[in-house]
């Protein structure tokens, strides 16, 4: 600025050579500074931000072009504040002063400028400008690059990681990380400074990654405190999973019992009720359609279904096959197994499907009114099949609720009678009808017997529980604790057997549905081997002195009763709460056998079910 405050002064008015004269004495004076570089009509200056090229044209006579003082005190008197505000400069009313440059006016600007910096703390807000179109996601990789370096991000990062970047006041960061550890969380009333070791100590965080100031505590690398934030994360994750968790099975409770009242309503006072059944939760998928995904192409692969299980199916012969029994949104459909004879698949099992059942097509269903698991549907000018299953009544619910939707609220008609026609499908050995009686079992037992006699089946059924009975409003409770536990049923095997040398099952291969209930005693507990023996000192409940002073023998050990133990063929990994875990060749004491297939053991101090055929007893 001095040099052209110079040039301007010895060249008294002239333009021509004005700016040559100044660029050559620019190189007599500045050619040796690292940071000047000269050109033919211009010269180059490297500050912080890069390199700048500035061109001498017209340089002296823009330095000059200033306004006389007496323009100045003309814009001064104006009567409107923002123009006189515009011209602040002192104008001497005295003797002629040389007029301003504007070299000066930035030198003095530029002083001006640093000594408002030096009176305050800056921070500094560096912005990096991707691109020159202003539009999104155009990225300039050089042009990053370029602002990146001369803006001293590097520098500044490279400070920063020297010492300890992250700084923050005890109480807001007890606030965001408290709740990384029970003992700060959620209410901490002692010392700050315990209370943030005690938080750093919960995520591992090593001793030399942070200090504790007077107010403040200092994180030295980004990592410990992302891993802060990640642990945060986590923390609330798990909290609202449990929140969701307990909502689902508050609103799981409530349609269980929704559909149990409803269920009880379709057969109330019309059929009797199996006592290991009235009071289990639906599950609707008892096959595993996820893990078979031949049976829900068959079913549409799109569409949803609300009831799966193995059936036995009756033919004409009164003989069982096994079928899949599905009801979808739009149909019921009966599957069976074939065998291939030809193509590449000879000799292999496919799935193929034996019936489809629409729902507009469906008379009635029909039921005894005893309690045996028969089901017999009743097709619109169609053949009638014969099915049994346990899950009858969760079947007759989902029929009925999908037959009501589709039907603007018409009731699905339901039959309770002691004898069915049922009519034969027409095949090449004709048509036919044969007849299905339902009576009580004259021995009195509780077990179903079947006897066919030329066209005639006749079912003796056991007695079961009233006709008006309705489920309890708790659940079955096993072994003194609850259960909710929701299992698959192994497709089209019933209850699996072991084989020698076969592959372990698979986990979701439970060969009994988890809605099952248990055997308990009469007291609701199960035995737990000896109790105590009462305590001989006592005379009549109250403990007697003399009896205490009198020495005797101790008493001999007791000989240990000898507790049945099982062996593990097949490892098991627990699906429930109220299940155990073992590995192959485990060892683990039997404390209670059921013929619903799920046996109750210990191993340690542990206790919970397990499937009878995962075992072998010793």
């Amino acid at each position: 600025m001095c040099i052209l405050d110079d040039t301007c002064s010895q060249i008294h008015g002239q333009n021509e050579g004005a700016d040559s004269k100044f660029l050559m004495k620019l190189n007599q004076l500045l050619l040796t500074n690292e940071h000047y570089r000269s050109g033919a009509e211009s010269f180059v200056i490297r500050h912080y931000a890069g390199e700048v090229v500035y061109n001498v044209e017209n340089f002296c006579e823009k330095n000059r072009d200033v306004l006389y003082q007496d323009l100045i005190s003309l814009m001064q008197t104006s009567q409107r504040p923002f123009l006189s505000h515009m011209f602040p400069e002192m104008v001497s009313s005295g003797a002629k002063t040389k007029p301003t440059s504007f070299s000066s006016k930035i030198r003095s600007q530029a002083n001006d400028l640093v000594d408002s910096l030096t009176k305050c703390t800056p921070h500094y807000v560096r912005c990096i400008k991707p691109n020159e179109t202003k539009r999104p996601l155009d990225w300039d990789d050089k042009r990053v690059l370029h602002q990146v370096e001369y803006l001293g991000l590097k520098e500044n990062i490279r400070v920063r990681r020297a010492g300890f970047a992250y700084r923050r006041p005890f109480e807001r960061f007890i606030y965001r990380y408290a709740i990384l550890s029970k003992e700060t969380w959620p209410d901490y009333r002692g010392d700050p400074r315990q209370a943030i070791k005690i938080i750093c100590r919960s995520v591992n965080m090593d001793d030399d990654q942070y200090q504790l100031g007077r107010t403040k505590i200092f994180i030295k690398n980004p990592e410990s405190l992302f891993l802060l934030e990640e642990m945060r994360e986590r923390k609330y994750d798990s909290y609202a999973r449990i929140i969701q968790k307990a909502f689902r099975r508050f609103n799981a409770q409530k349609h269980y019992v929704k559909v149990k009242e409803q269920a009880c309503d379709l057969l109330f006072g019309k059929k009797e009720r199996r006592r290991c059944s009235i009071n289990r939760n639906f599950v609707g998928d008892y096959v595993g359609i996820e893990y078979h995904p031949a049976l829900q192409m068959l079913a549409g692969k799109r569409e949803r279904v609300i009831f799966a299980a193995t059936v036995n199916k009756y033919d004409r012969r009164f003989k069982k096959s096994k079928l899949d029994l599905l009801v979808t949104s739009k149909e019921v459909l009966l599957i069976g197994r074939e065998l291939v004879k030809n193509g590449p698949n000879r000799g292999k099992l496919i799935e193929v499907v034996k019936r489809r059942i629409d729902y507009g097509e469906l008379l009635s269903i029909g039921l005894s009114p005893y309690q045996d698991n028969f089901i017999v549907l009743n097709v619109c000018d169609s053949y009638t099949s014969l099915l049994e299953t346990p899950l009858k009544t969760e079947f007759v619910v989902a029929v009925s609720k999908r037959y009501a939707q589709l039907t603007n609220g018409a009731n699905l008609p339901l039959e309770f009678r002691s004898s069915y026609e049922i009519i034969l499908k027409k095949t090449r050995f004709g048509g036919g009808i044969r007849t299905v009686t339902f009576s009580r079992n004259p021995s009195g037992t509780d077990s179903t017997q079947f006897i066919g006699k030329s066209k005639t089946l006749y079912v003796y059924i056991g007695p079961g529980l009233p006709n008006n009975s309705r489920p309890s409003s708790q659940r079955a409770t096993i072994g003194g604790y609850q259960t909710n536990a929701i299992k698959r049923i192994r497709p089209h095997l019933g209850t699996p057997t072991p084989m020698q040398n076969a592959p372990p099952p698979p986990h979701h291969a439970v060969p009994i549905s988890s809605n099952r209930v248990y055997p308990t005693h009469a007291n609701g507990s199960i035995t737990q081997g000896n109790r105590g023996h009462r305590n001989h000192d006592e005379i009549g409940g109250v403990p007697s002195p003399f009896v205490q002073a009198q020495p005797r023998k101790p008493r001999p050990p007791l000989k240990p009763k000898a507790v049945p133990l099982v062996e593990a063929l097949y490892p098991y990994e627990a699906q429930d709460t109220d299940e155990l875990s073992f590995e192959l060749g485990d060892k683990f004491e039997l404390i209670n056998k059921d013929a619903s297939g799920w046996w109750q053991g210990r191993i340690g101090n542990r206790t919970g079910l397990f499937p009878a055929n995962y075992v072998k007893e010793l």
